[in-house]
Parts: structure tokens; sequence; C-alpha cells
């Protein structure tokens, strides 16, 4: 069989094996969309279907059934044959598994401090860049792994618990709205899937993760800046310190699962913090940021 007829085959089958950082997915579906989407994003990310007896999270994604089946046509996301949250509209069946994922990852992981954060490596050292929606998160995540930067992920910071350094989590950088274009025109290697529109975020688009990114995934990462974003139209592209107690309420704010590591992850923020540089930024403007982060001191703090 060709790549694309082994990959239709386990995607119908017992599932395709796909290694996402940490975790083994074992993915189902019958849908195009997701067909196209893996060929697409996690071509190199594939493991051997009979080779992989384990994975953490069997996922499958079906076309809802009924009346759905046929009118207003419905993607549902399953987690071990369970479906935790409602159906969308089929045209967002990929943005569907990405989310899913997301979730999934969130609710299990807990032998890291999952941090809501975007991370990249550069020489060893890592930038960790927490953002809330709206923050530009993703479009600095993006022009960074397109400009010689490590991606590690643009959803999680996976600290583990027991080395304290961020362990890689590669996976396509999610563009929301104008930074579809902006990322597309700006980095013509680019590769970006096609867009979903009126999603519940608006016009979204996935760029793959750069082959080094994908190549170096067992490779973790040191760190050495932690660096709070807010995109203001009209502001001044800056960096200031931040203390390191607001930096740490600020990170442990940001968490997935503080509450359920405990102790655990109180070291390891703490850990995080003592050995980074802790910063607030001000962007407005793509080229000017990208110059002060690319800037940043060698060593963190």
């Amino acid at each position: 069989m060709t790549g694309q007829e082994t990959l239709k085959a386990g995607l119908r089958g017992a599932g395709l094996p796909i290694q996402v950082g940490p975790f083994v997915v074992r993915l189902r579906s019958r849908l195009d969309r997701i067909e196209r989407a893996v060929a697409l994003f996690y071509d190199r990310q594939l493991l051997p279907a009979d080779g992989t007896p384990f994975a953490d999270f069997h996922i499958t994604l079906a076309r809802s059934s009924g009346l759905h089946a046929v009118w207003r046509p419905q993607a549902r996301f399953f987690l071990d044959g369970r479906s935790p949250f409602r159906p969308l509209p089929l045209a967002h069946a990929y943005p569907l598994f990405e989310w899913g994922l997301n979730w999934c990852i969130a609710q299990h992981a807990h032998d890291f401090l999952m941090i809501h954060a975007a991370v990249l490596e550069r020489d060893g050292q890592a930038l960790v860049m927490p953002g809330e929606p709206g923050a530009g998160k993703s479009t600095l995540t993006a022009a960074l792994a397109l400009s010689g930067w490590r991606l590690l992920s643009d959803e999680f910071a996976l600290l583990s618990l027991e080395t304290g350094r961020l362990v890689a989590l590669p996976r396509p950088v999610s563009l929301k709205n104008a930074a579809i274009d902006l990322i597309r025109e700006r980095y013509p290697q680019a590769i970006i899937g096609p867009s979903s529109y009126d999603t519940s975020k608006g016009t979204v688009a996935h760029l793959k993760p750069p082959g080094p990114s994908i190549e170096r995934m067992d490779e973790q990462a040191r760190p050495a800046w932690l660096v709070f974003p807010r995109f203001a139209v009209g502001g001044r592209d800056h960096l200031e310190p931040l203390a390191p107690a607001e930096a740490l309420q600020r990170l442990v704010g940001s968490s997935f699962n503080y509450s359920v590591v405990g102790a655990a992850g109180f070291e390891a923020a703490a850990d995080l913090i003592e050995q980074s540089a802790c910063l607030n930024l001000e962007y407005a403007d793509l080229d000017a940021t990208l110059g002060l982060l690319n800037g940043l001191p060698e060593g963190g703090a």
C-alpha cells in the first residue's frame, strides 16, 4: 500500500498511532477532513500500527448520527468511546480534534505542571510565554518558530516534575483571523492548512511545525525567560522586568493542574521562576517585538 492508503486504513481500522511529544494518540476517523489534516500536519509523527500496542488517548472523530447525519452535518469527538462535549459543524472537524486533544492532555497529564503557554527554544534555553485570549501569543509563536526558534508548544508548557525541564509537544499552531494572512504573507515557506470559518474563535487555520521542531521532540529545554505578552494596538513595543512574586502568582494562575499536583507543582513553578528572567511584553509591531525577543540575553535569570 502507498503511504496515503496506509494512513487511510489505519484511521478507518483499529486506529492510527501518532507520537505527539510524550504522548501516543490512537486516532480513528472516516472523515475526509481528518484524513487530509493528518496527512498534512502529522505525516512525520506516525508510528507503526502493528508495533504500537499502547496509547495514552484513544480518540475518534465521527459524523453525528440521526437527523444531523444529513441536515447541517456535525462532527463528534470521542475519547474511549465517550463524547465529553457537544458536536460542532462538520466543517470544524479538524479544529475539534485539536481542541479535544488539548482537553485530553489537560485532564490527564499530571506528571507535569501544565501551564497555558507557548514554549520555544534557542541554544537549549526555553522561552515560556503564558497568554490570555487576545494576547497575541500564537502569532508571536508562529513568527518565532519560522525565524529559527524551535517550537515546543503553542498551547502547553509541560514542566517535568522530575527534571524541571520543559518537554516538547510539537503540534500545529492555531492561527486566528488576521494572523493567518499576516503569517502566510510574511513567511512564504510556512505550511498553513485550510481555514475554518465561523468557529467559536473566529476564523482558524493551523501552521505545521517546522521540521526540526518535530525531529527534536525528544529534547527537553531549560527555562530561561518567562515573558507575559500583551498585544496593544498603537502600543509601545517594550519589555519590562516583572517581580518574581508577581510572576509566580501569574504563572500559577495560568496552570491547568496546579491544585492537582500540590507541593510538587509549587516547587516546579518556583524553580522555573528562579531560573528565568521574568518580563512583561507589550507589543504592537511584530518586527519590533521579534527584535526584542531575539535580543534576549542568554542565561536567563
